[in-house]
């Protein structure tokens, strides 16, 4: 059920919230959180929503998108109430803010706050720089952004590492998960031999391979080099290089000296995906800052 309310104010809008709960029967007792989507104009809104519909079967909430419009037009508040199969597992309050509204976010989103909840603020488009010194960002206890969004992703790296407060994160680190569990897993097999030196290999604005080569460089302390070009993953040890690269068939590879490659399928991580796991955990992610200031530490003498 999707209920559109133009020209509004947030008092109609709770009245709505509250009417459609006694009359349709969408209860808030089941919510575990609520998901602030922030997104400025020209951004676009409907892809993030229903990402949030589709990790909102494990985690329900309610979602509160902020869509600034126009400074220019006159100051109004447009609002939308989805519940029901429109909303996944969630409720849904769209509110689009015109004008002067545009600027005050913040102060609109308080009345909508589940309370005793935790609050998670996600910046599916370009992020602030600072996301916790964001009016959004200083409601929530956990920031995503998503580097991949940015102009310079390689350089949103950099913004992220010198402006984290721990509850941050980035849909670029939760999209090599898998990667990293592939690689830590092979390094518990044998033969149990240090890393002596990695070599990433990627596209050259791909925010997650520098990430990729950020957490080798923290957790293994090693020199790590970062290069251009189709992904692979060398990890070099006394007795040969471990590799991890893709095959024609997008599976996942593992070259071992003396043993038979490993094949894994590894399927591509869409933004739900990426969304749900960040959700399942709220508590700071320590690896994840560590790997930002591997980033730094990565040599790039060999990149364009």
């Amino acid at each position: 059920m999707i209920l559109d309310l133009p020209d509004t104010s947030t008092q109609e809008v709770s009245k709505q919230l509250v009417r459609l709960r006694e009359t349709g029967g969408a209860v808030t007792l089941g919510r575990v959180l609520t998901l602030i989507i922030s997104a400025d104009e020209g951004e676009p809104t409907e892809s993030s929503i229903e990402a949030t519909n589709a990790a909102s079967r494990e985690h329900p909430c309610r979602v509160i998108v902020l869509a600034r419009g126009a400074r220019s037009e006159p100051t109004r508040l447009d609002a939308q109430i989805r519940v029901g199969g429109d909303a996944g597992a969630s409720e849904v309050v769209v509110l689009r803010l015109y004008g002067e509204l545009a600027d005050h976010g913040a102060s609109v989103v308080v009345p909508f706050l589940l309370p005793d909840t935790p609050v998670v603020a996600w910046w599916p488009g370009i992020a602030p720089p600072v996301p916790s010194a964001d009016k959004v960002g200083s409601l929530a206890t956990r920031r995503i952004t998503d580097s991949i969004a940015a102009h310079d992703p390689v350089a949103a790296l950099g913004l992220r590492r010198a402006g984290f407060t721990p509850g941050d994160s980035d849909l670029a680190w939760s999209r090599i998960t898998p990667w990293r569990a592939l690689l830590a897993s092979a390094l518990d097999q044998p033969p149990f031999e240090a890393i002596t030196s990695a070599v990433v290999t990627g596209p050259e604005d791909s925010a997650g391979v520098d990430l990729l080569a950020g957490w080798l460089r923290a957790e293994l302390d090693v020199p790590v080099v970062r290069r251009a070009g189709s992904f692979e993953v060398q990890l070099d040890r006394a007795s040969g290089a471990l590799k991890l690269e893709f095959d024609q068939n997008s599976t996942a590879v593992l070259v071992r000296p003396g043993q038979p490659d490993g094949r894994v399928a590894i399927r591509r991580r869409g933004v739900a995906d990426c969304l749900a796991e960040e959700l399942r955990r709220l508590d700071d992610d320590e690896v994840y800052y560590s790997a930002l200031g591997g980033v730094s530490d990565v040599d790039r003498s060999e990149m364009p």
